[in-house]
């Protein structure tokens, strides 16, 4: 994300020397992705951000996954992981849904208590808020979220949530970096006109939170040969409070982007997914399908065309409104269609006749697309309609 942000106290030039008002030296970190050949971001800490004491393992969440094998539609209801009162930890509650060896896509609803601290070594993480508010503290300063939010947290960004209601999150863990789809900006990464939303709808960190603390524990999540998925997890202790930066600057930050700020691209016939992305990362796009004006040709059939996905597993996690496509069937909100590619799907045919002459959807749905095929998670299994594969020929 290559919009360059200043906040808190910084020298005038990098890797010089920065004291406080005790002439102290404040200790220098550079946070960069690459190989020091991309974007990046220079931190000041009062403690040494290397000094630990400890270090332990983290038993993760249950990692294993399962082929979906034999291939078929699958519904998953994600709304039955948690009953009705149940929270979980931010992080460490999170129950894996679908998964490969490019992302995962977890659920876990939360309550009022403060996560773990907690730091993704594999990839970036794109969450996104179903619902509820709260912060997110982290090590740049601290982000608000709200209802729609998606909060891209960059790779080793150590934070923790702080929800200040009940929120339902939906994490997409990558195992690469995530940005805006590079065909929104230009060669120096700037937003481009034709781009559906842009820098003023993004929001980054606040002040430096400025932390005093010893012995502090750390949830690492990491790359590990031999485990279940290739991941593991450690505990490590810090001598001191990593959230003692008292300046940053740079193009490297945790950011927040509200699903209503997105400007749905629209046409006179059925616009493809691509018209509907976000974000992406290796070998995964993040679409949205939000309120919108549809297809205006007299013609028209504003749901979807039937399509085989030959290169992609398609994910869509309906969020709100009433999605026009799968009326008919056992999808409501909280709901997640895995289609698979190999497999042709589209609407239900009771919703093509029925979305004849209309003028505008009110549905909102995530969507993630993946280059490599999907296996189901946990989760994912403990939730799943077994009846949705037939829909299409039983109506």
């Amino acid at each position: 994300m290559a919009h360059y942000r200043s906040v808190g106290s910084v020298p005038h030039k990098r890797h010089t020397q920065h004291r406080d008002e005790g002439g102290a030296l404040y200790r220098e970190e550079l946070m960069g992705e690459e190989g020091f050949s991309s974007d990046s971001s220079l931190l000041y800490h009062r403690g040494v951000p290397s000094a630990i004491t400890d270090s332990t393992v983290w038993e993760l969440p249950d990692q294993r996954r399962t082929p979906n094998h034999p291939l078929k539609p699958r519904h998953l209801a994600l709304h039955g992981l948690f009953a009705d009162g149940e929270a979980a930890d931010a992080v460490t509650g999170r129950r894996q849904v679908l998964g490969n060896g490019d992302v995962r896509i977890n659920y876990v609803v939360t309550g009022t208590e403060p996560s773990v601290l907690y730091r993704n070594s594999i990839g970036d993480e794109c969450v996104y808020v179903e619902y509820g508010a709260g912060t997110i503290e982290t090590v740049f300063g601290t982000l608000a979220y709200r209802t729609g939010d998606y909060v891209v947290i960059p790779r080793a960004t150590t934070h923790r949530w702080l929800p200040s209601e009940r929120s339902a999150l939906y994490p997409v863990e990558a195992n690469s970096h995530v940005g805006p789809a590079r065909r929104y900006l230009s060669r120096y990464g700037q937003f481009l006109e034709h781009s559906p939303y842009c820098e003023r709808d993004l929001t980054g960190p606040g002040e430096p939170l400025v932390c005093e603390g010893e012995e502090v524990e750390v949830h690492v999540k990491h790359r590990v040969s031999g485990a279940v998925a290739g991941i593991g997890g450690t505990v490590m202790t810090y001598a001191t409070h990593p959230f003692d930066v008292v300046g940053w600057d740079g193009c490297l930050y945790p950011y927040t982007f509200n699903v209503e700020d997105y400007e749905p691209i629209t046409g006179r016939v059925h616009q493809p997914p691509p018209a509907h992305q976000v974000f992406e990362g290796h070998n995964f796009v993040i679409c949205n399908f939000v309120p919108r004006k549809v297809d205006y040709h007299p013609l028209s059939i504003p749901v979807p065309y039937y399509h085989s996905n030959v290169d992609s597993d398609e994910v869509m996690f309906y969020v709100g409104g009433d999605y026009e496509a799968r009326k008919g069937t056992a999808i409501g909100l909280g709901s997640i269609s895995l289609h698979p590619g190999g497999y042709a799907h589209g609407p239900q045919p009771a919703a093509i006749e029925a979305s004849l002459g209309a003028e505008y959807f009110d549905e909102l749905a995530v969507m993630v697309d993946t280059f490599a095929p999907l296996d189901l998670g946990e989760g994912g299994l403990a939730v799943e309609d077994p009846e949705y594969a037939w829909s299409w020929a039983s109506r």
